[in-house]
């Protein structure tokens, strides 16, 4: 969990939890659905946006 919410924020990390805790849940077909409104550009600024509020050391 601490992994989770340092990448994802606290917040995010226990939506994740509750989403694959959820019985029946298909993990890999919740993945292949997660962008598929959204258009490329939609994705890569959403992406940007993130990576800049989100820095981490590697």
């Amino acid at each position: 969990m601490e992994i989770l919410a340092r990448n994802l924020g606290l917040v995010e990390a226990e939506r994740f939890i509750m989403l694959i805790q959820k019985e029946p849940f298909d993990y890999t077909k919740w993945q292949e659905n997660l962008f598929e409104n959204m258009t490329i550009e939609e994705i890569s600024k959403n992406a940007a946006e993130y990576r800049k509020n989100h820095k981490t050391k590697l």
